[in-house]
């Protein structure tokens, strides 16, 4: 059976990427008659006056041709006589380089293309980080467009040690450079008669010959579980794709998180029965016992699997919003999804130089190392030993878009030497003793909207019925326990978590805290629901802005509009208002008295 190769095409805007794998399949005859004849057609109407364009058998998108640059992620699947290729054909430009690290997440081997024109640039150092990011640790620089520089030696030998002094620290298995002609065909595919100076094999045999094997150094069966098949009540069969070692029937393995052993009773591959499966087969697993096992769990006989809900990951960030530490998101690992925190943003990685650089946010296509805290404990391991159970995403948890993906390095310590430590008068006991349900209830609103004062408001009337509360007004906590906080973004998404955690654990104590703050984001309202769980109850005070400016009770507008102070919410700031609050009232349409009666009305339903 062929050994299969699994390589992406990357590089900056309009290096030859397309044209190169084009021209490589054109001359290899592994083209079908009707390709070569279309591309043959469409040429005629194409960007090189008649000739061939071998760019058009990968650029598929209209908007790809009509621009002339990819796009999207082109795959194709080739085979020669000695090997079975699958090629990703990468976007260059900035804009696109999600798609990039997409397509770099499943190859062996990167070919990043320079253009010997223009050397090595910002747009290569990124690709070739982001390459070692995703664990490739075989790489050929194609040094692109020979033709335009007379074939030039020197020139390629320039590029050849700017390439390798860029890489040095990069821990590659293997870096082949070779000169190319993407149009011309140099040294694609044979040898040009136009660089007798590179005594070394061309593009084509150098990726037939390549040994792009990994070593299993895992000692231990790893598979992370995707599903749990019941098809009647007399099998349960956990189902995924092993990702490191073998098992056999009979073997012992571990669940996790929940740490039970157990015995495989039988192995299914695909419907069929076997004593035996090893790395890359999907299985069925049944087990000899009852064992808690979801989704997301792993089976396995390693010991050096860690369970933590705490670590530290090198991540590219690609969202259009800048990152900042305290925004919540969906963190998947291997087969499991949760809910997590990006705690601290520890440095920017440059990517000219490596070097880390001291950042409190970061924004589209930066690398950056940051600690994350999850909302319960997840099975994992660092990328190095295992890419399935040490690769990252960050999902968007509003869009539901990507926005980061990344590798994790370490646990934090803190993660296993904190542990929440159980009590004997229960959250249980003290709201029996308080005889009522806590809540939260979280005013938010512009400055001036009323809501401090309808939030003091209904708390002189709880306390008048006999409830137990807490007021946690905005401008008080920063008196004190949020007194090292300022205004930019990053300030108020801490802030907010802050509170949130506070109000939770005041909660725990059976009180119906109120919390009025304007917390201006939707992502971080959303947060502090998630931390506080049921108990939380939105209350938009939705006064419109240009009321909230006429009161101006602290003159804030006045000196935002001035310029005097910066960032401030529905002026300099924006004000994401809830979509669907449990409670939204207008403090402009009614007197205090009324709005207190309307909101403590519909608050009552939830202590019932």
């Amino acid at each position: 059976m062929k050994s299969l190769l699994k390589f992406i095409t990357c590089g900056s805007v309009d290096d030859g990427k397309s044209t190169l794998i084009g021209h490589m399949l054109y001359d290899a005859k592994l083209l079908f008659a009707d390709q070569e004849k279309a591309l043959e057609l469409d040429s005629k109407v194409g960007s090189r006056g008649g000739e061939i364009d071998y760019s058009l058998l990968l650029d598929g998108l209209m908007a790809e041709r009509e621009q002339g640059i990819t796009i999207d992620v082109a795959y194709r699947y080739f085979t020669t006589d000695n090997r079975s290729f699958i090629v990703a054909d990468t976007p260059g430009h900035e804009e696109y380089t999600r798609n990039m690290a997409v397509g770099a997440s499943f190859a062996d081997l990167a070919i990043i293309l320079v253009d010997a024109t223009k050397g090595v640039i910002t747009q290569t150092k990124r690709h070739a980080r982001i390459c070692a990011l995703m664990g490739i640790k075989h790489l050929v620089l194609a040094v692109n467009k020979m033709d335009l520089i007379g074939y030039d030696e020197n020139r390629f030998n320039e590029i050849k040690e700017d390439f390798l002094q860029i890489t040095q620290g990069f821990n590659m298995e293997s870096i082949q450079v070779i000169p190319v002609s993407a149009t011309e065909g140099d040294n694609i595919t044979g040898k040009s008669d136009y660089t007798p100076w590179y005594d070394d094999i061309p593009l084509l045999p150098y990726l037939e010959r390549v040994d792009v094997s990994k070593e299993n150094e895992h000692i231990g069966f790893v598979m992370p579980v995707q599903r749990v098949s019941r098809p009647n009540h007399t099998f349960r069969g956990f189902q995924g794709q092993i990702e490191a070692g073998d098992i056999s029937v009979g073997d012992e393995v571990i669940t996790l998180p929940s740490n039970e052993k157990a015995k495989v009773k039988s192995l299914l591959v695909t419907d069929k029965e076997m004593d035996a499966a090893a790395i890359g087969q999907p299985v069925t697993i049944q087990l000899d016992r009852e064992v808690d096992v979801s989704r997301g769990n792993v089976l396995t006989t390693a010991d050096n699997i860690q369970v933590t809900d705490m670590f530290t990951a090198t991540i590219l960030w690609m969202d259009d919003a800048k990152l900042v530490p305290g925004r919540n998101y969906l963190v998947k690992v291997g087969t499991k999804t949760l809910p997590g925190t990006v705690m601290k943003i520890k440095h920017k990685i440059d990517i000219n130089t490596g070097q880390e650089i001291p950042a409190d946010q970061v924004f589209k296509n930066e690398l950056v190392a940051c600690d994350i805290s999850l909302s319960e404990n997840m099975v994992f391991d660092t990328f190095e030993n295992n890419e399935a159970l040490g690769g990252l995403i960050l999902i968007d948890r509003v869009t539901n878009m990507t926005s980061a993906c990344g590798v994790i390095e370490h646990s934090l310590r803190r993660s296993t030497n904190v542990v929440w430590q159980e009590t004997d008068v229960t959250r249980v006991i003290r709201c029996q003793q308080k005889g009522q349900q806590p809540l939260t209830l979280w005013f938010t609103g512009l400055s001036g909207s009323g809501k401090s004062t309808l939030a003091n408001e209904v708390e002189k009337r709880l306390v008048s019925l006999g409830h137990h509360t807490m007021l946690l007004d905005g401008d008080n906590v920063r008196h004190g326990l949020n007194k090292n906080l300022g205004f930019k973004e990053s300030d108020r998404v801490e802030n907010i978590r802050r509170i949130a955690e506070v109000a939770k654990l005041m909660n725990d104590g059976g009180l119906i805290t109120l919390t009025s703050f304007i917390s201006p984001y939707e992502s971080d309202r959303y947060n502090a629901r998630r931390i506080i769980g049921e108990e939380y109850i939105e209350i938009f005070v939705s006064t419109p802005l240009e009321v909230c400016e006429e009161r101006d009770v602290k003159g804030l507008y006045k000196k935002a509009r001035a310029g005097e102070i910066p960032n401030f919410t529905g002026i300099t700031s924006p004000y994401e208002a809830p979509e669907n609050p449990e409670i939204e009232i207008d403090t402009s349409k009614y007197s205090l008295e009324e709005a207190t009666d309307l909101v403590v009305k519909q608050i009552m339903k939830y202590l019932d």
